[in-house]
């Protein structure tokens, strides 16, 4: 990426001596699967009615949240997506997610 295209949003500076500092990205460490404790919750609030199985409090990059909720997502044989951290399955599939997590190493999981 070129230098230009990493400071947009930066106008103008009077100071001579500034120096742009680039924003690293803050690496997430990720917890072993077997120490993360995650939530398996049926969600309903804003969803026009419809049911999703929502599990939270995962802690790691957004590439293996993205892992995760496509691994979930073929195993249960529907849609859904991840979003802020959580992982969003449509239907009630919380026992075959607990499952399905368990076998993957997430032992701390539960069903809320």
């Amino acid at each position: 990426m070129n230098d230009w295209k990493k400071r947009l949003d930066m106008v103008y500076s009077t100071n001579p001596d500034y120096h742009f500092n680039e924003e690293s990205e803050a690496n997430i460490e990720t917890v072993a699967e077997g120490k993360q404790l995650l939530r398996i919750s049926l969600d309903k609030r804003n969803r026009k009615g419809k049911s999703v199985t929502l599990i939270t409090g995962f802690s790691g990059s957004d590439e293996e949240l993205n892992t995760l909720g496509k691994l979930l997502k073929t195993k249960c044989g529907v849609g859904g997506s991840t979003k802020d951290g959580d992982i969003i399955i449509q239907g009630d599939h919380r026992n075959k997610v607990l499952d399905i997590l368990q076998k993957e190493g997430y032992v701390k999981s539960r069903i809320i």
